[in-house]
């Protein structure tokens, strides 16, 4: 098996169809991630069929939220996303890619990854997306960011209390932020309560799975934004990591 009968089969297990131009572009992008982490860091993971299933599969999963490929395209239809601390472009660029009426902003604060998704997104020839270069607390206070976009996901690595504070503040009142977390985070999800609930947000959902034929577990937690954030949050650099808000 190739590796786009590979990618195509593994997307179909997650109930994932795509075009060929859509297999094209993903392919593409594992082309430019491979050769570009030969210079810089940008992910542990290099081998295809890890990349498809670690990073492709698992950016797309957030379908499990909404029930299917085709009411996540009526969900997203002209929305807007950001993905916070995007890194190598995960979720966003797939997101983008298998639901191109997305309005995307990956946002990330170093800027040799920005580069990288701007090369990435030009290859790619994506429409209506963009790559910044900044920190989740000062842009997060930016009037043309600030409670602007109808989603807000991402895959940092950070407690859910942390990513909350940096997330909320740019969903718009009726938004969702999603969070893509590792395994069980029973422990987790109830310590951030209060941090939710502070930011304006509501506890919708929490998902978890095994990402088909993999031993991966993981885990999605749905927010719902319900009420805008104080103007005090996000607190300064470096603070909701340190102090973050807990029950």
């Amino acid at each position: 098996m190739n590796n786009k009968e590979y990618l195509i089969e593994r997307l179909k297990k997650a109930k994932i169809e795509i075009s060929d131009q859509q297999c094209s572009q993903l392919l593409k992008y594992y082309e430019l991630l491979v050769e570009r982490n030969k210079v810089m860091n940008l992910t542990a993971i290099t081998e295809f069929k890890e990349v498809v299933d670690k990073h492709f599969v698992d950016s797309l999963a957030l379908i499990a939220l909404f029930g299917g490929q085709n009411e996540t395209k009526e969900a997203v239809m002209g929305k807007t996303l950001i993905d916070l601390g995007t890194g190598a472009g995960f979720p966003g660029i797939p997101l983008k890619i298998v639901f191109p009426d997305l309005n995307v902003v990956l946002l990330d604060s170093l800027n040799k990854r920005i580069v990288f998704l701007n090369d990435v997104i030009s290859e790619l020839e994506l429409k209506n997306i963009d790559a910044f270069h900044g920190r989740a607390e000062e842009f997060g206070r930016q009037k043309a960011y600030r409670e602007q976009f109808d989603f807000c996901v991402s895959r940092a690595v950070a407690n859910l209390s942390t990513l909350s504070e940096y997330c909320l503040p740019f969903v718009k009142v009726g938004g969702s932020f999603i969070a893509y977390k590792s395994g069980k985070i029973d422990q987790e999800v109830n310590e951030s309560q209060k941090a939710v609930r502070v930011m304006g947000g509501n506890l919708i959902e929490v998902k978890s799975f095994v990402l088909p034929q993999t031993d991966i577990e993981r885990t999605l937690v749905h927010i719902n934004k319900v009420e805008l954030t104080p103007k005090v949050y996000p607190r300064k650099a470096g603070k909701p990591a340190k102090e973050p808000i807990k029950c």
